[in-house]
């Protein structure tokens, strides 16, 4: 394999080696490493363009649009943020990150969709209480789900873009919170920490909690409040980052954080047929850069560990900003604010199963004039002959 490899070719290395097949991998998550793998070749067939200035023919393969894919997810991201300018406020924004603790990452492996939501609910939930306590106003918070740490372990936290200050509680005025300075971080963490056990706890009763293999004791409620009261026991963490100058520093921010996947082919440094190496940052040393070298194996696992439940949302919207009746409390917050609405945005229109692949600029990649004349669709039976042709041409 190459010295700089991509995600996709590390994905179908191990897809061709025989060996594969002792990966534990749920389906779902063959699933993704089968669609990774195909992204951008001729296993999704593609669209053939020639070039008016050169005459030689171009095939450009499909994307898999799959969202653990790092080469797909960059045109996404542009295509939703540009949906989201149009809910900016002229005010500050927070940026709060709320993680959980690593005693409950076994859980949470076997309940990723039912304890997901509950980290959800159990943020935005402490987020809203303390804006109508501590300003009596709604405010708004945008949630962005990740699972992975620097090193593709279990790290199960939410960051969180919050307005600063919401309309009062009677719809009569904007009311402001400092431009410094949100909520006091312990405050926040004994909420935040309270309704998720509770909730937790709650499941439990409800018997909405699975629990296998090693975890099979904890179906006991003796052995579970014994966790729950291991989980009570370290501070939770509630990170308050530096705010946000304006509403385009948001932007800025959310494009890099939304559609994150796990790792990007960035950090891959190296790979071959047992080993992937790769780079991550070592925050207990001062976010010093560091490589980690895995078995090919274990690098998948790793990986897959951050594939989402299937059609589980990522990125949530509460309060003032939520997705009912939305667009009629922001052009209430905007009269509150003595402003104007920004240039209408395109309607949020669901994401279709495949696109056609354009090349950049239009331009060939030979002559490398912005000449090429779309052809025809090429079949994925089709693709794998006629790249054939053209490579050898």
């Amino acid at each position: 394999m190459t010295s700089s490899p991509t995600l996709g070719r590390v994905l179908r290395q191990v897809l061709k080696d025989p060996a594969s097949a002792t990966l534990r991998l749920s389906p779902p998550q063959w699933k993704t490493v089968r669609a990774l793998a195909a992204c951008r070749t001729s296993a999704l067939g593609g669209q053939l363009f020639q070039c008016a200035h050169c005459q030689r023919e171009h095939f450009v393969a499909h994307s898999c649009r799959n969202r653990h894919c790092p080469q797909c997810q960059g045109g996404l991201a542009v295509a939703w943020l540009e949906r989201q300018e149009a809910a900016l406020l002229p005010i500050p924004y927070f940026h709060l990150v709320f993680t959980l603790p690593h005693t409950l990452n076994g859980l949470i492996r076997q309940n990723r969709r039912a304890l997901f939501k509950l980290l959800f609910d159990s943020a935005s939930q402490t987020l809203l209480k303390f804006g109508e306590g501590r300003l009596a106003a709604q405010m708004g918070v945008t949630a962005v789900l990740h699972t992975w740490s620097q090193t593709l372990l279990d790290h199960y936290h939410l960051h969180c873009i919050v307005t600063g200050g919401g309309v009062a509680l009677d719809g009569k005025r904007w009311v402001n919170s400092s431009s410094h300075y949100l909520f006091p971080i312990q405050a926040l963490s004994l909420m935040f920490r309270g309704k998720f056990l509770a909730g937790l706890k709650a499941l439990f009763d409800e018997g909405a909690l699975e629990f296998h293999g090693a975890l099979a004791p904890w179906a006991r409620p003796s052995q579970f409040a014994s966790l729950l009261r291991e989980a009570a026991r370290p501070q939770w963490v509630v990170y308050a980052k530096r705010p946000f100058a304006g509403p385009k520093q948001v932007l800025a921010y959310l494009s890099r954080y939304t559609h994150r996947v796990a790792i990007s082919n960035r950090r891959l440094i190296s790979a071959d047929a047992h080993t992937v190496s790769f780079d991550y940052k070592d925050y207990a040393k001062g976010a010093t850069h560091k490589t980690l070298t895995l078995d090919t194996p274990e690098f998948v696992r790793r990986f897959c560990l951050h594939v989402l439940p299937a059609r589980f949302v990522k990125i949530r919207h509460y309060g003032l900003l939520g997705n009912r009746q939305r667009q009629k409390r922001l052009a209430r917050a905007r009269v509150l604010l003595s402003t104007s609405p920004p240039p209408a945005a395109a309607p949020e229109l669901a994401a279709p199963k495949q696109t056609r692949a354009e090349p950049s600029r239009a331009c060939c990649p030979f002559c490398h004039q912005p000449a090429l004349v779309f052809l025809r669709e090429i079949g994925p039976g089709q693709a794998a002959r006629l790249v054939a042709v053209l490579d050898s041409s």
